[in-house]
């Protein structure tokens, strides 16, 4: 089951705040970290085209546009913010961001 984003309260991109063409976004993934993302709300909601439609900026595609980073970073922020520790992060991701 997915829990609500802890970084987003409405449906709309988080890079533009535009609604339409949105998608889902997992910010950490791979190796069960997709599973946790949705346990844990730690998911975004991007249009398709700063998701995987446009490689020049998508965050799947190019790494060096530095939204992946800028989202891995907030995310831990936030989770940290709301009262847990760095370490808990890190036994759910497997390594700070920060």
């Amino acid at each position: 089951m997915r829990a609500p984003s802890i970084m987003q309260t409405e449906k709309v991109c988080w890079q533009t705040g535009r609604t339409d063409n949105l998608h889902l976004h997992h910010i950490y993934e791979g190796n069960g970290r997709r599973k946790v993302s949705d346990e844990n709300g730690f998911w975004v909601w991007l249009t398709g085209e700063w998701h995987n439609q446009d490689s020049r900026i998508d965050v799947h595609h190019n790494p060096n546009c530095g939204l992946d980073l800028q989202l891995k970073q907030e995310c831990q922020r936030t989770y940290e913010n709301i009262g847990h520790s760095r370490d808990e992060f890190i036994k759910l991701i497997g390594r700070s961001y920060l």
